[in-house]
């Protein structure tokens, strides 16, 4: 199994494995969604989470002969709650604390559970989205969300 020096990295620090040792969890994903067969469309994704990171897994592609049983390409890819948060206050031009309260609202918190996750009180939350729907543009927190959601498609 080859590796790129990253992916060896990750490996290690969510499974303690070295190359070319592959973590049984993700020979068992792997084996799974063999057997499920792949008729064009993606299978799910794997993941593992590690604190506020998540290492995810997904099948690319089969390089070779797949008759003979080619070999697969798996793309890993780690996200952070905190790189999430960083890059939707730069991309809307807000604030930290404005961003932390926008990435509760699109994992669909109340603003009482948004202020235990961010040491705010439900009132402040509440200040904080008001001047996150005027950046946005947008009137309810559902279509923040719906904005957020868009967003990420693109």
């Amino acid at each position: 199994m080859w590796q790129t020096s990253l992916a060896r990295e990750l490996l290690m620090r969510y499974y303690g494995t070295d190359a070319p040792t592959t973590p049984i969890p993700v020979l068992t994903w792997l084996r799974r969604q063999l057997a499920k067969g792949l008729r064009g469309v993606e299978p799910p994704r794997l993941s593992v989470e590690l604190g506020p990171k998540r290492l995810s897994f997904r099948l690319h592609q089969q390089i070779g002969d797949s008759e003979g049983g080619g070999d697969w390409l798996i793309i890993m890819q780690e996200v952070s709650d905190e790189s999430v948060i960083e890059a939707m206050g730069l991309c809307f031009k807000l604030a930290l604390k404005e961003a932390e309260v926008l990435y509760w609202v699109v994992k669909g918190k109340i603003n009482r559970d948004i202020g235990d996750n961010v040491g705010s009180s439900p009132m402040t939350v509440k200040k904080h989205l008001e001047h996150v729907f005027a950046k946005l543009g947008v009137e309810t927190r559902t279509a923040a969300a719906m904005a957020m959601r868009r967003i990420r498609q693109l």
